[in-house]
């Protein structure tokens, strides 16, 4: 089976990749004006919505049931098949709504967002009923005459780039942009917002007719943490309108996520190096939707930012999680660390010694806990299996 989704991948092989998603009406094209500079440091992958550019339509279905959430499959079926496990991802408008659908329903495959004048509810599904009859009856050409106004400002309304998207619209399939119609109708993720956790960039244009800034505000007030910019000259289309902005704005945001990914990445290293690879692909395993965020946390914060610091060698960063652990009675992690502690050269006996060490600072009972604990291990190095362990969310 091939893939469904029309696409174009750009950048260096290796590199952390960015999903460019387009707005309703339009092709991938829309994304022209940004893709050379993204796609120095990033691996970019572009996409067609059904219907439109190359993506045939009957990837939807045509009989008023499409939804937002059958895009965001067609773009994890993408994803899954180009061998791509996380990426960040930018949407203008509709290829936005996607973009959070992902982020809120499937937070381990999206490592950073932005919303480019998109929206958690695209306003009353009646009219978006209409204007999908509207378009199974007559085709986009009915509406290519208003195009213009709702995507762009006057002073480019009538610009060579307004013509080329406007000419995007007329060879867009009528029963692919009624699919996507159908699915813009169904879609309320307001009440789901909190749920996204990947850092988050809103972009607005302030003289946007299709999702005003208000729309904007609401996505950022909902998002924890969200970033908000409002760009005072852009419509609809503000890659197109404000290109210069946008790509400003997104180099900014995805390469802060960048950090978090090098991070993720260093933190995964020290994590096997410590803990060891079958202990870890057992965690990993375990991780659902509810664990996920905390999962990213502890990965990319306690590994690989603490863990990775040249102040402390990982021998004496292991007697301070031991004493740590003992004196707070996680008895549990302390077991996991002991092993921790072998594998980063510790003795059995300079295990001892630091538990003999927190006898006096952290208590005799908490010690004595803790020697139990210790021993359990030490007389069976290799561990539990996967059923006897603590189903502890970080480890």
């Amino acid at each position: 089976m091939t893939v469904r989704l029309h696409h174009r991948t750009e950048g260096p092989t290796g590199a952390p990749v960015l999903f460019l998603g387009p707005s309703l009406g339009t092709s991938l094209a829309v994304w022209d004006a940004q893709v050379p500079a993204l796609a120095r440091h990033h691996r970019v992958v572009r996409f067609d919505l059904p219907g439109h550019g190359g993506t045939p339509a009957d990837v939807l279905p045509a009989d008023g049931t499409a939804t937002v959430a059958d895009l965001a499959g067609l773009v994890l079926d993408l994803a899954d098949r180009l061998g791509i496990r996380r990426f960040g991802y930018a949407g203008v408008s509709l290829g936005g709504a996607v973009g959070a659908h992902l982020a809120a329903h499937h937070p381990d495959r999206v490592t950073a967002l932005a919303l480019v004048c998109s929206s958690a509810r695209f306003g009353p599904a009646a009219g978006w009923r209409e204007r999908a009859a509207l378009v199974r009856a007559e085709g986009t050409e009915a509406l290519a005459a208003t195009a213009p106004a709702r995507w762009f400002t006057p002073a480019l309304a009538d610009s060579p780039a307004a013509a080329a998207l406007v000419a995007d619209l007329r060879r867009t399939s009528r029963d692919g942009y009624a699919a996507c119609c159908d699915a813009l109708a169904g879609y309320d993720l307001r009440a789901e917002l909190p749920r996204i956790s990947a850092p988050t960039l809103v972009v607005a244009g302030r003289r946007d007719p299709a999702t005003p800034p208000a729309h904007a505000r609401e996505l950022a007030d909902g998002i924890p943490d969200a970033g908000l910019l409002e760009l005072p000259d852009a419509a609809h289309l503000a890659p197109v309108e404000q290109p210069q902005a946008v790509l400003t704005a997104l180099l900014g945001h995805f390469s802060a996520a960048d950090d978090d990914r090098s991070r993720h990445r260093a933190g995964t290293a020290v994590r096997r190096q410590v803990l060891g690879d079958d202990h870890v692909d057992r965690a990993v395993a375990r991780t659902t939707d509810f664990t996920a965020g905390f999962q990213d946390f502890i990965t990319r914060y306690a590994w690989g930012e603490i863990w990775t610091r040249p102040g402390l060698d990982r021998r004496t960063r292991s007697c301070v999680t031991l004493t740590a652990l003992t004196a707070r009675g996680h008895l549990e992690e302390l077991a996991l660390h002991v092993r921790a502690a072998v594998r980063n050269g510790l003795t059995p006996e300079e295990i001892g010694e630091v538990l003999l060490q927190t006898a006096v600072y952290c208590g005799v009972p908490a010690a004595n806990a803790a020697f139990a604990t210790a021993q359990r291990v030490l007389a069976d190095p290799a561990g539990p299996g996967p059923d006897a362990e603590p189903p502890s969310a970080h480890r």
